[in-house]
């Protein structure tokens, strides 16, 4: 979940000579909830390439806020600094696991959509209430379900032969043989 602090104005009290800040707290969280809902209001996929209208992006923030009543001046308030936060809690893992091969070519082929995401989430009996994951959270969950799910790689006659060449050497240093 990101917190954000949105100031909604500054003043200064010449009295006490502070500045004072009314702020507003915002609670928002990135997940194939948000996601869905964006995706139903703009009728296109969200987790792509394609360069989204600042409008559509304020949109998303919207959606993404689990705070409730929250006016619509806080949007209009958010800092340069919120946008870093927000761009950066979007793009942010939140997650431990890593994979040795980048390339995942099961979540690749398509376009992802919040109804393909929820299809894979179904299909690994990952329950609905993870749609509140961080959204990449949730992403590298369905990989990990993805690469163990995939049957053993069968090893090539050449990989077979170097196993059991090193296999061979290093029984005759353990006997001291020549063979």
């Amino acid at each position: 979940m990101l917190h954000l602090k949105v100031v909604i104005s500054e003043k200064y009290n010449s009295e006490t000579n502070e500045f004072v800040t009314d702020e507003f707290n915002l609670d928002m969280e990135h997940s194939l909830l948000s996601l869905s809902k964006w995706e139903s209001e703009h009728e296109k996929p969200f987790a792509t390439d394609d360069e989204k209208t600042p409008e559509e992006w304020l949109s998303y923030f919207k959606l993404m806020t689990i705070t409730p009543n929250v006016p619509d001046d806080v949007y209009n308030c958010l800092s340069y600094e919120n946008m870093v936060d927000i761009k950066n809690y979007i793009e942010a893992k939140r997650t431990a696991t890593w994979f040795r091969d980048t390339r995942n070519p099961s979540l690749n082929k398509a376009t992802i959509t919040s109804e393909l995401v929820y299809y894979w989430m179904f299909s690994y009996g990952i329950p609905k209430e993870c749609e509140n994951w961080h959204f990449n959270r949730l992403m590298t969950l369905i990989r990990v379900f993805s690469v163990k799910n995939q049957p053993e790689k069968k090893k090539s006659q050449a990989e077979i032969a170097a196993e059991n060449r090193a296999l061979n050497a290093k029984r005759k240093a353990q006997l001291k043989t020549n063979g």
